[in-house]
């Protein structure tokens, strides 16, 4: 059982256990929670002693406080809550299938596991130790990828401890890495505009990814040139814009598959492949397993 994790009193619209648990240290915690819209609402306890971290990995999330406040959490948004004045009761609702990771840790702990003086988030203030701070931002591509992963090993019945222990370092290495903190390696990105385009040309690459705009359209949709786009997209994604579509893509075929219910060629048209042999040679490049291969872990 994990302390940290208290589920709260059963009680109507209190749905009890879903959270997972995949790892459990003494000051470190790190759970899967999947939401059905037909199940009642489930409700936790947020320890104050903890800074918790609730990555939305598909569909929003509703994060009920109280029966006057709310707060919605977008899917590839990550909410950061850290309240150490009071415990918080939390419940999380979902009109549709929706699944969140959970991590939370000691503000101590956090710490230790980067240099404080070398980081610019708020979070690593010495006065932070007695503010509240409730954050939201975006995650990046690349820790999305990582972030999938331990939700796919997270559905597995033997799954080792050592795995979650490297993908929670490698979450917080991506979390808040010195690239991510700062635009000074790049110059296009100290212009605020020009780093709303970029991130409008993420959405517009999601929004049509069965048929995305080329480069050279996307630049004159959000009024960039090329390099610019290029540039500014790979210092804010880790990746340019086609590599980010093509990994997004795969990613949502690996969720379709993990389903149940999409065959290989199915999920492989559903993300605008025609040649399911492309298709399976670049899922098996970026997931190091084939689909089919995949499938029959499930």
């Amino acid at each position: 059982m994990i302390v940290e994790l208290a589920t709260m009193p059963n009680k109507k619209n209190t749905q009890i256990g879903i959270a997972k648990p995949c790892f459990d240290e003494q000051d470190l915690q790190l759970a899967t929670i999947d939401l059905n819209p037909e199940s009642p609402p489930g409700a936790h306890q947020l320890s104050k002693h903890r800074v918790h971290f609730f990555f939305c990995m598909n569909s929003t999330v509703n994060f009920r406080f109280s029966p006057f406040y709310s707060r919605k959490l977008e899917s590839g948004k990550i909410f950061i809550i850290y309240n150490p004045e009071k415990e918080l009761e939390c419940s999380f609702e979902s009109e549709t299938p929706a699944s969140m990771i959970w991590l939370h840790l000691s503000l101590q702990k956090l710490h230790q596991l980067y240099s404080p003086e070398t980081q610019a988030a708020p979070i690593f203030n010495p006065s932070f130790t007695h503010s509240k701070s409730y954050e939201e931002k975006e995650a990046p591509a690349e820790l999305m990828v990582v972030l999938y992963q331990v939700l796919q090993k997270s559905k597995l019945q033997n799954f080792s401890r050592l795995f979650f222990q490297a993908k929670i370092l490698e979450i917080f290495s991506l979390l808040y890495s010195e690239k991510a903190q700062t635009t000074e390696n790049c110059p296009f990105l100290k212009n605020e505009s020009t780093v709303r385009k970029i991130k409008l040309a993420k959405e517009i690459l999601i929004r049509n990814y069965r048929k995305p705009p080329t480069i050279p359209e996307l630049a004159k949709q959000v009024q960039l040139n090329e390099f610019q786009l290029k540039t500014g997209f790979k210092e804010i994604y880790g990746q340019g814009p086609y590599h980010f579509l093509m990994s997004h893509k795969l990613e949502l075929a690996k969720q379709l598959l993990s389903s149940g219910n999409y065959q290989v060629q199915e999920a492989a048209f559903e993300i605008g492949y025609s040649n399911t042999s492309h298709f399976i040679e670049a899922f098996k490049k970026q997931f190091g397993v084939t689909p089919k291969k995949l499938t029959s872990n499930l």
